[in-house]
């Protein structure tokens, strides 16, 4: 009997602090799925225009893969390795918030750490859904790794 393809896909969430671009927290993906489609990619959820709009409502969102130089600027806080299911429901999660109705991006109900939140749960890990850190990435990833010892 034939041995199943193993994906083998790692996910990196990453944390950006207190920059002066978006997004703050988004996540790569590498590597092959089980039928040998190669990915290289990246998701992260921002404004289109960062302006002081952000602090008074809605505007307009956007999911965008950070720059290559950005990601080497940011923290690397935990990979993980995914099946092909899972990498079929992170894209239908980026495809989702692709979707969401404009005006998308809301600092307080939908931002970058929302949408990292979100990709978090769906691959089976522990949230904390009264986090005090949806503005602090950083720290939010932190917390995400004392609620799940076993994320490096």
């Amino acid at each position: 009997m034939p041995s199943a393809a193993r994906a083998d896909v790692a996910v990196t969430f990453y944390s950006h602090e207190f920059g002066s671009s978006f997004p703050h927290a988004f996540f790569t993906m590498k590597g092959k799925l089980g039928d040998g489609k190669s990915i290289n990619g990246a998701h992260g959820f921002t404004a289109i225009n960062v302006s002081p709009g952000i602090l008074w409502g809605s505007v307009k969102g956007i999911v965008k893969a950070p720059s290559t130089k950005y990601i080497s600027k940011s923290d690397a806080q935990f990979t993980v390795t995914i099946s092909d299911a899972q990498y079929r429901s992170l894209m239908a999660h980026v495809a989702k918030w692709k979707n969401i109705p404009q005006k998308s991006y809301n600092l307080n109900k939908r931002n970058c750490v929302h949408f990292v939140e979100e990709a978090i749960k769906l691959l089976g890990f522990k949230t904390n859904p009264k986090t005090k850190y949806r503005k602090k990435p950083t720290s939010f990833m932190k917390e995400i790794k004392k609620l799940n010892p076993g994320l490096k």
